[in-house]
């Protein structure tokens, strides 16, 4: 292969893997993924957050009304890693998700405040935020 060739599928790959950085926001920054309309959805007086598991949690950040009961809807498609055991210390709650599949976790009705989650080994967290 020449030279040239390599240095234009080198830039390219480059250009691609910033692109796609920009575009996902960075894993490590909680308020990268944060389109908390779209995730959140209120039915029958109850709100539900769907959170997509996979190698972490998307988003990370989610917004939701105190004082309605709320639900946190994780959805695994193949997680085989440790994101797949949700652990939200300050509710107690400590979950095993399916590899693939939809699992509900009833979180009750949040007062003011934020709610932190993580996986089971604090490497990848999440939250909830709650407001009046």
């Amino acid at each position: 292969m020449n030279t040239n060739l390599k240095t234009t599928l080198i830039i390219g790959a480059l250009a691609l893997g910033i692109v796609l950085l920009f575009r996902s926001g960075s894993p490590s920054n909680p308020e990268s993924g944060a389109g908390t309309a779209s995730n959140v959805v209120t039915a029958a007086g109850q709100q539900i957050v769907t959170i997509d598991v996979n190698g972490g949690y998307s988003p990370q950040r989610s917004t939701v009304k105190a004082g309605v009961p709320t639900t946190l809807r994780f959805i695994t498609d193949g997680s085989y890693d440790c994101s797949s055991a949700v652990r939200i210390p300050d509710l107690g709650i400590s979950k095993n998700l399916p590899a693939t599949g939809t699992t509900d976790i009833t979180i009750g009705t949040l007062a003011v405040g934020t709610i932190q989650g993580t996986c089971s080994m604090g490497m990848y967290s999440f939250e909830i935020v709650a407001q009046s």
